[in-house]
């Protein structure tokens, strides 16, 4: 157990008391740092303290953000999903559909960049996006703070966590705050490989686990280490031709058209549908995908090769990636409202 982890035992403690008395020993406690996992370090302007967890939670779940007040975090960050969607695009303030599928929130606190094109640099910058994008909040992060010194509750909240008014610094800070206590590391997979429990996989996951990190397959090229992505981009085939951009959109670079961000496999068995525009209904949909060997397109991944792999291949690599389901994170009352 980290030094992070071990000095935060008794904040999750009393975060449990303050979620309805739940009992701690059957979730993980607040930033307990799961086994196999590298410690964290959170900005020297935004160290956790329960008080800033508190207020970003709160704002997570309140619409509040959004311009009418009609939509939250929580509205396309479902903490039941692995706080993902599961519409292939889901719609912001008056129903406008947004623009890309909803990435789970997993295990942000270990994402080097954000967003599909990757040009966000932090946890804390990243709100800033779906507040001002139109499709989204459609807001304006000063006018939502000058609603927020409205709020007696905010006010008091806000002078608790930062000794400060609920400004762009504190909303900021607060939703980072509580986004980077999303620790999902407690799947059957990690059961296994982590903590020793020789029967949490079944024989046919364990087949599968041997297929994804085989040559045959290549899946762990992308998908490797803890958190199942090396965050590089890449194309893997899905179209002969791109509606969106991709990290083009960001960098006016020709060689980064139609490369997206490669997302963590965790809980990817509840985060369906799949793809950067939710166009794969099921994992089954996603294996058949590379089995194929994607679509003919200049930026190709090399890696995205036909797998020829047989039904029972196939169907114990769908067992495998439906273990990395972590049960403990998606039921966790802290992360409820």
């Amino acid at each position: 157990m980290s030094r992070f982890c071990g000095a935060f035992l008794g904040i999750g403690f009393v975060a449990c008391c303050l979620a309805g008395a739940i009992e701690p020993v059957l979730y993980p406690q607040l930033m307990e740092i799961p086994a196999g996992f590298p410690a964290i370090a959170p900005p020297s302007d935004n160290a956790f303290l329960l008080e800033r967890w508190l207020l970003g939670k709160k704002l997570f779940f309140d619409p509040v953000m959004s311009s009418d007040s009609s939509i939250s975090c929580a509205s396309c960050h479902r903490p039941e999903l692995a706080f993902s969607d599961n519409q292939a695009i889901s719609p912001g303030v008056a129903q406008r559909p947004g623009n890309r599928n909803v990435p789970s929130l997993a295990n942000v606190a270990y994402h080097p960049y954000f967003t599909r094109e990757g040009g966000v640099p932090t946890l804390e910058m990243q709100v800033l996006v779906p507040i001002q994008e139109h499709h989204e909040f459609d807001f304006n992060i000063i006018l939502l703070a000058q609603r927020l010194v409205n709020d007696s509750m905010y006010v008091a909240m806000a002078q608790k966590a930062y000794q400060r008014a609920p400004d762009p610094f504190v909303i900021t800070r607060a939703l980072a705050c509580f986004e980077r206590s999303l620790l999902s590391g407690n799947s059957p997979y990690d059961q296994f490989t982590f903590q020793g429990k020789k029967k949490a996989l079944s024989a046919a996951q364990k087949r599968g686990m041997k297929l994804f990190y085989s040559k045959k397959t290549n899946c762990s090229t992308c998908h490797s280490g803890f958190n199942f992505t090396n965050y590089a981009f890449e194309n893997n085939g899905l179209y002969t031709s791109y509606r969106d951009e991709g990290r083009f959109r960001l960098t006016r670079n020709p060689a980064d058209s139609a490369l997206f961000k490669i997302p963590s496999l965790r809980n990817v068995a509840i985060t369906a549908p799949y793809m950067h525009d939710g166009s794969l209904h099921s994992l089954r949909a996603v294996i058949e995908h590379y089995e194929s060997g994607g679509k003919s397109h200049p930026q190709k991944s090399s890696a995205i090769q036909p797998l020829e792999l047989t039904e029972r291949e196939k169907n114990d690599l769908l067992a495998f990636l439906e273990s990395l389901t972590d049960e403990s994170f998606i039921q966790n009352p802290l992360f409820t409202n």
